[in-house]
């Protein structure tokens, strides 16, 4: 049981590895290129994605396992902001599957805890996953006049 479950736990955590990179990665972008607004909304993910990670370290260790620290993607830099929205995007979906299979076989092996724990993650990563998705939809119907509301 416990050594399946571990296993969730650190893929997990690799995902919000590779999460807080491409986000704090993309905040920088954006805060350079004028974009603080959506910088700081993205610092603000990336911060919570931080907090995931945290959470699944400490739930590994609880069960004598050994958080990973190693992200599961590279980082994707330079990317124009709607290429960049559909990368968060697909890391959002991925992760809300991921954690709904995962919270499934939780409970399958009897890891009443750690299926909460993927309850709980799901939460904010749909909330993460909605905000990529409107923001995605306002640039692709107003353009550049959408864009001017995410500067400073």
């Amino acid at each position: 049981m416990t050594k399946k479950v571990i296993a969730l736990l650190n893929d997990a955590r690799s995902r919000e590895l590779t999460a807080i990179s491409q986000y704090m990665a993309q905040h920088y972008e954006l805060s350079d290129q004028g974009m603080a607004k959506a910088a700081s909304k993205l610092k603000a993910i990336a911060i919570q994605e931080m907090k995931h990670a945290e959470l699944l370290a400490e739930r590994i260790l609880f069960l004598n396992g050994e958080p990973t620290y190693k992200p599961d993607a590279a980082v994707k830099k330079g990317e124009e902001i709607t290429v960049s929205l559909q990368t968060d995007i697909a890391l959002e979906a991925s992760a809300i599957k991921t954690y709904n299979d995962s919270a499934v076989i939780c409970e399958a092996e009897k890891d009443q805890i750690s299926k909460r724990l993927f309850e709980s993650l799901l939460a904010d990563e749909e909330e993460h996953l909605d905000y990529f998705q409107k923001t995605a939809q306002h640039i692709e119907k107003l353009g550049a006049a959408y864009l001017t509301t995410l500067m400073e």
